[in-house]
């Protein structure tokens, strides 16, 4: 499984974090709406993004609910049908919840940047350290915790739980 070091934090204000991420980012902003649609899943998180009609993700995670930077195993499956693949999963596992978004993404190194405006409950970053091999996940902490205070997130604004999570609460 591939293996990422990742927080999630509530934005309280877009724009002056978006201008900090786009002084550091390698690249421009990808925009890229989602559907995430979460499935029954015992151990761990199932879901389906929705890219487009003609693309979407299957997606495998385990990850521990804490606030600070934490591990996460992940496997992504590809599909050219997600629609015949939702139809499938919903009817197998039973469908826990959708979460819509609109995502810009960053790439910083080896970090994944989001800034994420999501349907009912509002505008959060997240950052993805993708583990390379022979990292450690101290390693992908520092650089983390590095990016957390170029970007000025606060410990007090870091989430614990996945949106799916949130919106159910």
């Amino acid at each position: 499984m591939a293996a990422n070091i990742e927080i999630k934090a509530r934005l309280h204000n877009l724009a002056a974090t978006k201008e900090r991420v786009e002084k550091i980012s390698d690249a421009p902003c990808q925009v890229i709406p989602q559907h995430d649609t979460f499935f029954n899943c015992p151990g761990g998180r199932l879901k389906l993004r929705e890219l487009n009609p003609q693309h979407g993700q299957l997606v495998y995670y385990i990850r521990q609910d804490l606030a600070g930077p934490k591990h996460s195993d992940y496997r992504i499956f590809d599909t050219a049908d997600p629609a015949g693949l939702k139809s499938i999963l919903s009817e197998a596992f039973g469908v826990r919840g959708e979460v819509s978004k609109v995502r810009c993404v960053y790439m910083l190194g080896q970090t994944r940047i989001h800034l994420d405006d999501v349907s009912g409950l509002g505008n959060f970053i997240e950052l993805e350290v993708v583990l390379q091999p022979g990292q450690t996940d101290a390693d992908g902490q520092a650089i983390a915790m590095d990016l957390m205070n170029q970007l000025d997130i606060r410990e007090a604004d870091l989430i614990e739980t996945a949106y799916m999570d949130m919106l159910e609460q």
